[in-house]
């Protein structure tokens, strides 16, 4: 029977409102550890978590990720296999989430929103073998063994550490796949200030990894080169061809955005006429700011030491 150790990452004195549902789990069919790693640099804490942990496989989580009651048992069928290397599913926004919210949460599962990686929003298909578009760092399992074998995460990037790393694990020979079941509840952002942040530090990282590892796909960039061109449109006089890719852009915004009214039957989903513009310059922002050299957080040398605790043991079925 494999063995389950959580890897919480989070920040000095945060709550962790992720270990409410871990209560609820069954300890007594699959055993299971939860290690706590408290700092300012995740990828640091995660790296030093995995180092202390002892599970066959490590199962990544933020302090908000709510697990469901069957994941342990999801995640075993699926680890058991042994051709698997990593196995993870998607953050839905819970129904509790406000309207704003639930825009964001909307906007980040659109195909026109999120792309090739709305899949990490929303819950659909089967399993499947994937690649690091599909997966998410907040609801990701590995086995130790492979994340040790391949070096862990790049201390270097955040975010964008599991992508970086899912690429050289799947370098390496190894089968990733997406499990739609194996799903976590997990709020958006509440303002509108911290989602343009979010989308802000998304495209960073993302410019950040290219730099480092040299990897990144061409869609990835599809932000970035619309920001150039609303920034060439503000230059040019407001007339002629040029402005067709404007006018595209903004039928296709109004397309989805209808599209999500009717699926949802909500009308305030309409307001992703503006949502989704917003993502986007945000989003193409952070990929300008990567690409010039802009990093986020402290420099390696000024982060406070990272503390790993164990909440809980093998051992322990009260904790």
């Amino acid at each position: 029977m494999l063995s389950i150790s959580f890897i919480i990452p989070v920040k000095p004195g945060g709550d962790i409102a992720a270990l409410a549902a871990l209560r609820c789990l069954d300890t007594g069919k699959f055993p299971f550890e939860i290690l706590v790693a408290e700092g300012c640099l995740p990828s640091r804490q995660r790296n030093l978590a995995v180092s202390q942990a002892e599970g066959d496989v490590v199962y990544f989580i933020d302090d908000d990720s709510l697990v469901r009651d069957d994941c342990l048992a999801t995640c075993a069928r699926v680890m058991e296999q042994a051709q698997v290397a990593v196995a993870g599913g998607p953050s839905l926004t819970p129904a509790s989430d406000s309207t704003l919210q639930q825009l964001f949460g909307c906007a980040m599962a659109s195909l026109f929103g999120a792309g090739g990686v709305r899949n990490r929003y929303r819950a659909v298909g089967t399993q499947r073998e994937t690649t690091e578009q599909e997966l998410i760092l907040c609801n990701l399992a590995m086995r130790r063994e492979v994340f040790i074998t391949a070096g862990g995460f790049d201390e270097r990037l955040y975010p964008n550490e599991e992508n970086e790393l899912l690429d050289r694990v799947k370098a390496l020979g190894h089968r990733l796949v997406h499990v739609p079941e194996m799903c976590i509840q997990r709020s958006q952002r509440r303002t509108l200030k911290q989602f343009v942040r979010q989308m802000f530090s998304y495209g960073r990282g993302r410019a950040q990894q290219t730099l480092i590892a040299g990897s990144g796909s061409v869609v990835s960039f599809v932000p970035l080169a619309f920001l150039l061109y609303l920034l060439l449109v503000l230059l040019l006089s407001p007339a002629g061809l040029w402005l067709l890719p404007l006018y595209v852009y903004l039928l296709l915004d109004l397309a989805f955005s209808l599209l999500a009214v009717i699926s949802s039957r909500s009308l305030s989903r309409i307001l992703l006429l503006f949502v989704f513009p917003i993502m986007h310059i945000s989003n193409g922002c952070g990929l300008l700011y990567g690409l010039s050299g802009g990093k986020a957080g402290l420099a390696r040398d000024s982060v406070p030491a990272v503390t790993v605790r164990r909440v809980k043991t093998f051992e322990q079925d009260v904790w």
